[in-house]
């Protein structure tokens, strides 16, 4: 692939049922064009979980994600309120999230520390009161 793909996706924060469907897309896209079931698993999972925290903490966002034959590079960005610790953030079992969201199995503190663990690098950009920008990539090995 000569240019890097570019798949663009609104993610609606005030729906759950359809919080997870930027990544099933993304995963069909990367099998139709041959990447690796490892490839995919990994960008499925840190894009699912990355959904799910814009739907859960920031009533949703934007997510673009790029294909090149080297990297995938995920970009999703919101509006929201920001997050005042992220390294508190980043430990797995902290949340934030309210009982309601609980109660419907979501909000457990393990997405960002999953986003982490299946990219080969993350990073996060976070103001208070402004919203939240977290780019990540998975390296595609040859």
């Amino acid at each position: 692939m000569a240019e890097p793909l570019h798949l663009h996706f609104a993610v609606d924060g005030q729906d759950f049922s359809s919080a997870g469907q930027a990544s099933v897309t993304v995963k069909k896209r990367l099998r139709q064009l041959g990447f690796s079931p490892e490839v995919m698993r990994r960008v499925s999972i840190a894009m699912y979980e990355g959904e799910i925290n814009m739907v859960i903490h920031a009533h949703g966002g934007e997510a673009d994600v790029y294909i090149s034959d080297t990297e995938i590079v995920i970009v999703l960005s919101d509006r929201g309120p920001g997050i005042k610790d992220v390294a508190l953030a980043m430990q797995a079992g902290y949340s934030t999230a309210r009982e309601e969201i609980r109660a419907l199995g979501f909000g457990a503190g393990m997405g960002l520390p999953n986003m982490k663990k299946y990219t080969d690098e993350m990073q996060i950009d976070t103001k208070i009161g402004v919203g939240t920008t977290v780019l990540m990539k998975v390296r595609v090995k040859p």
